[in-house]
């Protein structure tokens, strides 16, 4: 069933505290979990959702962005009615680059004033988890909320920077932080807002009008008092990827079997680019124990609580423990990895060690060789 809610997945200014991991590439488009990027999970939850008009809000770095979404068909996108817009950045000169995102949401404002859509889900990439944004809008509906934030209770969480709301007794939220802020709350922001087109255009115009332009700190926060702001409480797992270690530790807890069902397939099927490769070959010597493999791989030696993705090679002698090898990754005779990250098409030459820590995993560039 199609939902009277456009999609729009924000890119501007998201942050690049990624390392190596978004020196060549936006955030979105990081790889996770074997053969998926971050992006996927947030586009995927939309589509399943019955949400047919989906925008991604582009900023920078953003040509693996435009490789990897296409024409969006791969997402049922490829559509002559609505489907899917990607919208770079519009400036007029240098100095509109650094400007908030509502400043861009204004410049591209003919796209939400010719949809016919009542409602506007407003989401970031680096957020994975598995979601029914019709059981949001109803939710929304139900309250009679101006807006809602999707949120989810996580005592004790440890992940990358997050922010945190206040609740009160009838849910509604009564006090935000921001990322760098020490509020003493469980529940934290999925960075998911649901809210009418109308009062988004409104809060674009009046924001910017005041000389502001972010769209949750000057047109969120700043109008808690006024506005009906609830949170939608989700159940399901929740991964937060904006920091190395945040994105080693949620890689290794796919490696748990309920948490990858849970992810992946409930309630719908995480959907991605679509590359027709053959097997994994195991060889004789092949050892592969607790790990996600994915297609086109060849393993000749041992691999233990690992991910590798497409057309990764592990060579005879090799160990890999408690890594994840991006695409077409190798890994030489005799070498051994453990608690690394080595990005795609990364090599380890012949009887090389490299050792990280599950809180500071050894990274690799992409192409590099050592």
């Amino acid at each position: 069933m199609k939902l009277p809610l456009m999609g729009v997945i924000n890119l501007i200014h998201e942050t690049e505290e990624m390392g190596a991991l978004t020196a060549g590439r936006c955030l979105a488009t990081v790889p996770f979990g074997g053969r998926y990027r971050l992006i996927d999970f947030v586009l995927s939850s939309m589509v399943n959702s019955g949400i047919s008009n989906v925008s991604v809000f582009a900023h920078t770095k953003f040509r693996s962005l435009m490789d990897h979404l296409g024409s969006g068909s791969n997402w049922d996108l490829h559509r002559k009615q609505q489907g899917l817009f990607v919208l770079p950045p519009a400036m007029e000169d240098q100095t509109d680059f650094g400007k908030g995102d509502l400043y861009h949401f204004w410049r591209h404002r003919d796209y939400f004033k010719r949809s016919e859509h009542e409602y506007v889900v407003i989401a970031r990439s680096h957020i994975v988890c598995n979601i029914d944004f019709g059981a949001v809008l109803a939710f929304h509906q139900a309250r009679g909320a101006d807006i809602t934030v999707v949120c989810k209770r996580w005592p004790g969480a440890r992940t990358g920077l997050v922010r945190k709301a206040r609740l009160d007794e009838s849910g509604r939220i009564t006090e935000m932080q921001d990322h760098f802020g020490r509020l003493a709350s469980e529940v934290v922001s999925m960075e998911m807002y649901v809210f009418g087109k109308e009062l988004l255009v409104d809060l674009v115009e009046t924001s910017l009008a005041q000389g502001k332009d972010h769209f949750v700190r000057h047109a969120v926060l700043s109008r808690l008092g006024e506005l009906n702001v609830s949170a939608y409480l989700h159940e399901g797992y929740l991964g937060v990827v904006n920091s190395i270690p945040a994105y080693y530790r949620h890689s290794m807890e796919l490696l748990d079997q309920q948490v990858w069902k849970e992810l992946f397939f409930e309630p719908g099927s995480v959907l991605t680019k679509v590359k027709d490769e053959p097997p994994t070959r195991y060889r004789s010597r092949a050892t592969v124990v607790q790990s996600l493999v994915a297609n086109g791989c060849e393993i000749d030696g041992e691999v233990y609580n690992s991910i590798l993705f497409r057309g990764v090679k592990i060579r005879k002698g090799a160990v890999v423990r408690n890594s994840i090898v991006m695409q077409n990754g190798i890994v030489g005779e005799g070498g051994m990895l453990e608690n690394c990250i080595l990005d795609k098409e990364a090599e380890i030459r012949p009887l090389q060690q490299l050792k990280g820590s599950p809180d500071m995993p050894f990274l690799a560039a992409k192409r590099h060789v050592i």
